[in-house]
């Protein structure tokens, strides 16, 4: 697993990370959020142990980051933001130096690296110099890099970064079936990804850990979470159906948005029983579409973030 504990770093009078205690086991991916300057990248240094800590440990599968570098190192794979890399090698070129500094020779160095073209399709650019691939396939060079010595713990700093939808899904697809027995660290601030990746999320700001769940658990922090979305035709007086629409048990608030209602529930209620219920009868107006509200993660990040005020 990974350990940290009590892990702070501190620039002058600043604790960019503060006191950060957090465990992790294999097939977790943890989605680490937080906003510009929280310490996301000043805590994944310290993990990989590219930055020594003011105080605190990290320990990955039981080697100290800073006593026993090497071995913990050997367990890690890194895509650090901008994936940088030398602009000057080809990609095949790139990754056989990468698995022949990772340990791998002869056949074995060539096998790795054809694993890891053919998971990234990268088949394309293999004899292209890095410094013409466009922000997409470099992306994509540097996990590759990340995955060739398949790691215990794939730390990943904005993985899908400039890559078209179709290459997001196909990279998501990649992580997820990595993290079987793996521990992936996902920071990004693309918060859909979250959502389709992991299976848990921390939130950081200002070095110090607000919130950690799950990501189903943080869509009900939400106030949209449980609430329904209705739209009318148009025309439809819905000034005097929200007031009829309030007055039942179980609704809380309604907002009149873009010729429909969105709809509240107060804590513990179903909605969607108490409204097919209401309009199982005759009423003047009925819905044309009814939508369950999930819960916005963009909310919730607001709300936590900034000390409860969205």
């Amino acid at each position: 697993m990974i350990e940290i504990t009590q892990l702070t770093k501190r620039f002058g009078s600043v604790d960019v990370v503060a006191n950060l205690n957090l465990n992790l086991v294999p097939g977790e991916i943890l989605g680490f959020l937080g906003p510009n300057g929280a310490g996301k990248s000043t805590t994944m240094k310290m993990l990989t142990g590219f930055l020594e800590p003011s105080s605190g440990s990290v320990k990955i599968f039981g080697h100290d980051v800073q006593k026993d570098s090497l071995s913990a190192q050997k367990l890690i794979g890194y895509l650090p933001e901008g994936a940088p890399a030398y602009d000057e090698m080809t990609t095949i070129a790139y990754l056989a130096f990468i698995a022949e500094v990772r340990g791998y020779f002869g056949s074995v160095n060539q096998q790795r690296v054809l694993e890891v073209v053919t998971k990234l399709s990268l088949q394309s650019v293999l004899h292209q110099k890095i410094e013409t691939l466009s922000k997409g396939f470099r992306r994509r060079v540097g996990l590759a890099q990340a995955i060739i010595h398949d790691p215990k713990v794939l730390i990943l700093d904005e993985p899908t970064d400039g890559l078209d939808p179709n290459q997001k899904h196909e990279v998501r697809a990649l992580i997820r079936s990595l993290s079987k027995d793996k521990i992936v660290i996902i920071s990004t601030h693309i918060l859909e990804e979250v959502s389709a990746v992991c299976n848990r999320v921390i939130i950081i700001s200002e070095g110090r850990l607000l919130s950690d769940c799950s990501p189903a658990d943080l869509e009900k922090k939400s106030k949209f979470h449980g609430a329904v979305s209705l739209e009318f035709p148009n025309g439809s007086d819905l000034s005097v159906l929200s007031k009829d629409l309030l007055a039942l048990v179980g609704v809380n608030e309604i907002q009149i948005v873009d010729g429909g209602l969105t709809i509240y529930p107060e804590e513990g209620e179903s909605l969607s029983i108490i409204l097919n219920q209401y309009f199982s009868k005759e009423t003047a107006c009925q819905p044309t579409g009814q939508y369950l509200e999930k819960g916005k993660l963009d909310d919730v990040f607001r709300q936590i973030t900034l000390g409860g005020i969205a």
